[in-house]
């Protein structure tokens, strides 16, 4: 493996998102992460450095695009959240960096910005940020066919994978955006109906782009989890119409599993199957707690409402196969007849959420963890994912180690004071259904900011003959050195 690229450092972060309009924004820290970018430009001036981006740099799903991806308008999207005032200096940064001998700028695709994998879009990234400069061009690299970004640092071997693959919600179909590209260059188009979503990005484009008019962070609570459903219905109850399409995404999320066993292994995989059906119950999403406020008759309702799923309309369900019966069900969401207050209804769905929860445990071996790192040979000693938006920082023994490097977009924690009780829970619920951003991120309760200060990075670094990989936080105005949250040495 003597000829893959070999590095002093390598730096990855990942999860920018960004994308969309003033307002609806997730990515805060701009200032910050172009100051990084900056500071990376300069470190070891005689040394190879590589920066990369390793997956949803940008986010097309935020963007107001006809359809699940943008193909005719694809170079239009990205140049426009390019040009963005909001996060034009990081784009400066970023060109601040690859004009600098011995840097390398590595973009990795993942879920929310499969438009990098088309020619028309890397063309455009690589104008903006090198011009006609021919030698900053070549330290552009695009890694977009799935297989991730291999490299070496002082000997050790190092992959950068963005993490999707392993998901079923989320995964690409590499080899269908392969025909895109090549429709592309050939001059042709895609028609919308040709091309179909994964159930995360149904979920977004369907679901929550709509809840964001009202809810501008409802994103930041990671929908896809099955409380955050109950806690959309709690918040707003007129959502709860929401429950017939996401029975129908739940089961292309399904339908997805099936595309994921060897998505990071050289095997083929099989198509999906389109009678697959839904996993999970509306009982699931609603959990436990929020199923014991709707009422003692829950039961019968859940049971009616699941048998009748996708039956003729005379059999209890709407013409078009969606589910009829849940309208007892948001009626009586609605109406709360059992006294429950709507705050006390989504102070328990989120305690249903966080119960013996370890979201933002560096250490903890979710699954993204545990899919990837059976996946990956023995030759790899550091693996680094994204996509989750949770930082961590494994020994995976055997002198391995596993990092995900988080996100700067701003992330949410609801911490045991705030759910305590209902009168704790009575300020946390003022503001989220408030609804603005600058609401979320001028609140503070019981001294803690309610937006988390963590923007994250991994550094892997040769120092005196030894490799380094470290999860650290990057604070103040970026220029700093990081503060290592978890460090570990190849012996």
């Amino acid at each position: 493996m003597s000829d893959m690229p070999d590095f002093e450092e390598v730096h990855a972060i990942s999860d920018l998102h960004m994308g969309g309009r003033t307002g609806f924004q997730i990515l805060r820290e701009t200032n910050r992460l172009a100051n990084f970018i900056l500071k990376l430009a300069k470190q070891r001036p005689d040394g190879r450095v590589a920066l990369v981006l390793n997956g949803d740099v940008f986010d097309t799903l935020a963007e107001d695009v006809i359809g699940y991806v943008a193909v005719d308008d694809a170079y239009a999207t990205v140049k426009r959240i390019m040009d963005d005032g909001s996060f034009a200096q990081i784009w400066d940064a970023l060109a601040a960096f690859v004009k600098v001998p011995g840097r390398t700028l590595v973009f990795v695709i993942g879920n929310h910005d499969i438009e990098i994998a088309f020619p028309p879009v890397q063309c455009l990234v690589r104008a903006r940020l090198a011009g006609d400069d021919l030698m900053a061009r070549a330290r552009i690299e695009f890694s977009t066919a799935g297989a991730g970004y291999g490299c070496l640092v002082g000997g050790a071997r190092v992959y950068c994978i963005h993490g999707n693959e392993v998901d079923s919600w989320n995964y690409n179909r590499y080899e269908d955006l392969a025909r895109v590209s090549r429709r592309m260059n050939a001059g042709l188009s895609l028609s919308q109906d040709e091309w179909k979503p994964n159930a995360g990005t149904r979920l977004v484009k369907e679901v929550m782009n709509a809840v964001k008019r009202t809810y501008a962070w409802i994103d930041l609570l990671k929908p896809e989890t099955s409380a955050a459903v109950g806690t959309l219905l709690v918040l707003d109850p007129s959502q709860a119409k929401k429950i017939n399409e996401l029975f129908g995404i739940v089961g292309e999320q399904k339908r997805g599993d099936s595309e994921v066993d060897a998505r990071l292994s050289g095997e083929g995989f099989t198509e999906p199957d389109p009678r697959a059906a839904p996993v999970m119950t509306l009982e699931q999403m609603l959990g436990p707690n929020l199923k014991q406020g709707i009422g003692e008759h829950v039961d019968d309702m859940l049971l009616a409402a699941e048998s009748n799923f996708g039956k003729p309309k005379a059999l209890g369900a709407q013409p078009d196969g969606t589910l009829g019966t849940p309208q007892l069900i948001v009626d009586r969401l609605t109406g709360w007849l059992t006294g429950v207050s709507k705050a006390e209804a989504l102070r328990r769905a989120l305690r249903d959420w966080l119960e013996n929860d370890k979201t933002f445990a560096p250490d903890d071996r979710d699954d993204t963890f545990k899919q990837v790192s059976a996946s990956v040979g023995p030759a790899i000693d550091f693996i680094v994912t994204g996509h989750t938006h949770l930082e961590r920082a494994i020994d995976m023994g055997q002198n391995r180690f596993y990092f995900n490097c988080g996100t700067w977009i701003r992330l949410l924690q609801f911490t045991p004071a705030m759910l305590a009780t209902e009168e704790s829970f009575g300020e946390v619920y003022k503001v989220l259904t408030d609804g603005r951003m600058k609401a979320i991120d001028d609140a503070v309760f019981g001294g803690q900011p309610f937006v988390m200060e963590q923007t994250s990075a991994v550094s892997i670094c040769e120092q005196n003959g030894q490799v380094t990989g470290a999860l650290v936080h990057v604070e103040g105005d970026g220029s700093g050195a990081p503060r290592v949250i978890q460090s570990f040495t190849k012996t």
